[in-house]
């Protein structure tokens, strides 16, 4: 059975930092793209910060210059060090594991952690 596991989430004073962890543990064979979302109360869930299995990595706007998302294939773990938080930054923080195949011929499926709040403080 594939899990996402988060951790790193907290309460942080605005222009803090925090860093964010995620690891998927099971049968794993390979991992497409890992990422970060984030879900704000009322509001649907959003990309922050993708990153393939070769480091390609794209990131939403209002967090370029500030968040870096960098991954370990080999622990099958992904990060997200955020810096210069912002109040507007608190919201629960979900990683994703999307095209993971637990063998070489296995269907690729989505996977999604049980999510990190983070809270920032102004």
């Amino acid at each position: 059975q594939v899990q996402l596991r988060e951790s790193g989430g907290g309460l942080v004073q605005a222009g803090g930092s925090l860093r964010l962890s995620c690891a998927a543990s099971g049968s794993i064979f390979s991992i497409n793209v890992m990422g970060w979302y984030l879900q704000a109360p009322g509001k649907q869930r959003e990309l922050v910060a993708t990153i393939t299995s070769g480091d390609s990595t794209r990131y939403t706007d209002s967090v370029k210059g500030r968040f870096t998302i960098s991954r370990d294939n080999a622990k099958n773990t992904v990060y997200l060090q955020m810096n210069s938080l912002k109040p507007e930054d608190t919201a629960v923080y979900y990683c994703n594991a999307d095209g993971l195949r637990v063998g070489t011929n296995s269907v690729p499926r989505d996977y999604w952690g049980q999510g990190t709040q983070v809270t920032v403080s102004s």
